[in-house]
């Protein structure tokens, strides 16, 4: 039980960390780079700790990051139709201080990851397409 909570305290500090280091970073391709420990830190804390909040965390962390590195690599091979900006990494950010609050409160993880997921959805084809329109919002 001692070792549950220290791995759950660990995980909640690093994602805290993680916040703070992409707020201070100004490019965006060291952003995202920053946004793939939060998935790291969660695969960690279940190999360790295991836990299904942990497991989901980490798949859509992963996720997540996946779809809007794939993106970036788009836009720099030309691709210009979907933007990714500081709003993107500042909503992933809020998502992910809202992760560590639920983690730390023992409340549902579903709204924060909801969040994050969004905002990477929004930076895909379909998702961006759906951000033109006006039915998605970051």
């Amino acid at each position: 039980m001692a070792q549950d909570l220290f791995f759950k305290k660990e995980l909640i500090k690093e994602l805290r960390r993680i916040v703070t280091m992409m707020k201070k970073e100004e490019n965006l391709d060291k952003k995202l780079y920053l946004f793939s420990a939060a998935y790291g830190i969660a695969a960690r804390t279940y190999r360790y700790s295991f836990s299904g909040d942990y497991l989901i965390s980490e798949y859509v962390l992963n996720t997540s990051y996946g779809v809007i590195r794939e993106q970036i690599k788009g836009i720099k091979s030309g691709d210009s139709c979907v933007e990714i900006n500081n709003l993107h990494f500042e909503k992933i950010q809020e998502g992910l201080g809202l992760l560590a609050d639920a983690f730390e409160r023992d409340e549902s993880i579903l709204e924060p990851l909801e969040k994050i997921l969004i905002v990477a959805f929004s930076t895909s084809g379909a998702g961006n397409y759906l951000k033109e329109k006006g039915m998605l919002t970051l």
